[in-house]
């Protein structure tokens, strides 16, 4: 990133954090769907990412479905971007606060179980909600977490992430450190690991499994690292109701069977599990992600034909 641009944005971040240290919930309920409907007009690129995804994937809504939920999911960003700014807040200990009384977690008892088996646990989760919140109301429910996810630039951005997770008791295993021995290391000492399933995933770390009816690359170490090391593996997925509160939800274990010896029988059972949360909660899925990258869709194919002719 450019230097200048760097600064501005750091400071930028650093002011939006301070602000909203002092907004009250209520407002952050009001403001973020205005700031997404915002969004929404201006931001065109992402509208139609996020509305061909919605078109393609949930078909039987029709026109108006598909506008209403474009509406409704931009809300969510809106709500979403004031709750991710809290990460940047310069007062110490106010994310940890934050975090606290904005989410609540439901079936520890699950993780209880699995946890107590020795083996280490593998949590499955998506991008739905608010995932940061996710992981920290289970590391400060008792949960030993460590989250695998990508490292951010510029470098100040990492480091202040980091710094913010870390005030919530959970740390990070980073892509680019082929952090497969950690995550190995991490669950024979009977910690938790936890993944999101909902991204594109290009080989050699992807697998082509069924996600709303189309095959697309989609991350396969789950079930791998599970048969390796014999954790369990414990979905969870995350919803912001209409109160505000993020209720993070862990689920019973996920039984795979055979499918855990085949990475991409696996990984099948897993994307459809994120598929179902994602049609339980349409609106708070980042659909304007590009997931379905490399992927040709029917209506697609059938304009390549007709062109062809």
């Amino acid at each position: 990133m450019n230097p200048v641009l760097s600064f501005c944005l750091r400071v930028f971040l650093g002011a939006l954090g301070a602000a909203v240290s002092v907004l009250p919930r209520s407002w952050e309920l009001t403001l973020g769907p205005a700031l997404g409907r915002l969004g929404l007009r201006l931001d065109r690129r992402r509208r139609k990412i996020a509305h061909d995804n919605i078109r393609r994937c949930l078909p039987e809504l029709g026109p108006a479905g598909w506008d209403r939920l474009l509406r409704e999911n931009f809300e969510h960003y809106g709500v979403l971007f004031f709750e991710l700014l809290h990460m940047y807040s310069p007062l110490p200990g106010h994310y940890r606060s934050y975090a606290r009384r904005t989410a609540v977690l439901e079936g520890i008892e699950h993780w209880q179980r699995a946890h107590a088996k020795g083996k280490g646990v593998l949590f499955v989760s998506a991008h739905l909600g608010n995932w940061e919140l996710m992981a920290a109301v289970g590391a400060m429910g008792g949960v030993p977490l460590t989250i695998v996810t990508r490292h951010l630039k510029p470098e100040w951005l990492h480091l202040k992430m980091l710094e913010a997770r870390r005030s919530v008791d959970f740390g990070c295993f980073f892509d680019n450190e082929n952090p497969a021995r950690k995550i190995l290391g991490a669950l024979r000492k009977g910690e938790s690991v936890g993944f999101v399933m909902d991204q594109y995933a290009p080989p050699p770390t992807g697998a082509r499994v069924p996600f709303f009816g189309i095959e697309v690359d989609t991350l396969a170490a789950v079930g791998t690292f599970a048969e390796r090391s014999g954790a369990a593996i414990i979905p969870v997925y995350q919803r912001r109701g209409a109160d505000g509160v993020v209720r993070v939800v862990i689920e019973p274990e996920l039984e795979l069977g055979e499918a855990r010896r085949d990475p991409a029988a696996s990984t099948a059972l897993l994307a459809l599990r994120t598929e179902e949360w994602i049609r339980r909660e349409p609106a708070q899925w980042l659909w304007a992600h590009r997931r379905f990258k490399g992927v040709v869709w029917a209506d697609e194919a059938q304009y390549t034909v007709s062109q062809s002719r």
